[in-house]
């Protein structure tokens, strides 16, 4: 999130978009990376038990995934033009889980949602704190077509870090004390 740890509020719904699949993007994606006859071939996915073809369940994701990058950056240009400093986000250690509920069909218009269930403080990074998101899909219908619970880091703005920490950093910076500490690692 490009909102400073402290800023983020829990279950907040953040939206990020739609995306209507067409027959040929979906074949296509699939042709490319995921290349199972119910994704590329409409002939033969009609006598599958999807009753027709389907979008690749990392299609899906990707598109998602897609869709939450540019809407956090609407997001940091957003606060900007406020004149507000946005947060900075960090790395995702993972994904807890990921259900692919409902097949996504040419023409399904699927939109996107990201909320922030849960936060702490992370225990082993300091000056950071763990995000814990849903990640929703539903399509036209209002049928959910994709979840995954999935974390991330932001970072803290009113960390100070410890005076000890300090010192050490600093250490490490004096070319002679630097290059002895290199050495002992």
């Amino acid at each position: 999130m490009t909102r400073w740890y402290e800023d983020i509020a829990i279950d907040e719904p953040f939206p990020l978009g739609s995306h209507t699949f067409s027959q040929d993007e979906i074949i296509r994606f699939a042709t490319l990376y995921d290349p199972q006859y119910f994704h590329i071939d409409p002939q033969a996915a009609r006598h599958s038990h999807f009753g027709g073809l389907i979008a690749s369940g990392w299609h899906t994701v990707s598109v998602g995934h897609r869709k939450m990058v540019d809407a956090l950056f609407a997001e940091e240009n957003r606060l900007r033009e406020e004149g507000l400093e946005p947060g900075v986000s960090g790395p995702s250690p993972g994904v807890n889980s990921m259900e692919f509920k409902v097949p996504v069909r040419p023409g399904d218009t699927v939109t996107y949602e990201l909320v922030v269930t849960d936060k702490r403080a992370s225990n082993s990074i300091p000056g950071w704190g763990l995000l814990f998101n849903r990640l929703t899909a539903l399509n036209q219908r209002g049928e959910l077509v994709y979840r995954a619970e999935i974390v991330g880091f932001s970072k803290r703005r009113d960390y100070r870090m410890p005076t000890k920490l300090r010192l050490l950093q600093a250490l490490t910076k004096v070319p002679v004390i630097g290059a002895l500490l290199q050495r002992g690692t």
